[in-house]
């Protein structure tokens, strides 16, 4: 489990089959551990080797079929985040990482300072998409500011786009969606509900 907020970017070392390696800022995601769950971009993987500055996990299939970390390379930035501990600050919302979906970037927009991004916005999860709900974008926890049948638009502060890869990203981007925890149960238990009438 994790918050969304973003500890440090990383970039990919290289992928070999299975393996996925990242190298990481010294420091920036405390104290690591061999099965330690980290969030990359949204995807919450395990550590199966670490060093001083790299990480190293294995990707499934199926990972590597719903997300986009096989769309990356050498070099690509990567939002991190270290799991939750009982001590951990709550400053985000609560995010599995389990994605979702995949989306791209339609359009950046400057607004007094900041930045209006649009998103494409996939059928399979379009209903659990609201305006003034949580989203996980590549890990980063937002708040959608609007949304219809297939975009949602989120603003970006400054800070958010200092310390996440958003800063590498343009217009065309892909990056993984998780929406919010709730909004998954409510959907199922309306489905039940309909089910049962």
């Amino acid at each position: 489990m994790f918050t969304g907020l973003i500890q440090a970017v990383g970039r990919i070392e290289g992928i070999d089959g299975a393996r996925l390696t990242v190298a990481i800022p010294s420091g920036r995601l405390g104290e690591i551990a061999l099965g330690d769950s980290i969030s990359v971009s949204g995807v919450c993987l395990t550590v199966i080797a670490h060093a001083a500055q790299s990480l190293a996990f294995e990707v499934s299939s199926e990972t590597w079929n719903c997300t986009h970390l096989g769309t990356l390379g050498a070099g690509d930035a990567v939002n991190l985040e270290a799991s939750l501990t009982p001590s951990s600050k709550i400053g985000g919302h609560f995010v599995t990482g389990h994605v979702d979906a995949v989306a791209r970037v339609a359009a950046i927009d400057a607004d007094d300072g900041m930045q209006r991004w649009r998103f494409s916005l996939p059928a399979s999860i379009a209903q659990l998409v609201a305006s003034k709900g949580s989203i996980a974008v590549d890990g980063v926890s937002l708040t959608v500011n609007a949304a219809s049948d297939d975009w949602f638009e989120v603003m970006l502060i400054p800070h958010t786009l200092a310390h996440t890869r958003f800063e590498h990203l343009g217009v065309g981007a892909l990056v993984n969606l998780e929406a919010d925890l709730m909004a998954r149960y409510a959907e199922r238990v309306l489905l039940f509900k309909e089910r049962s009438r």
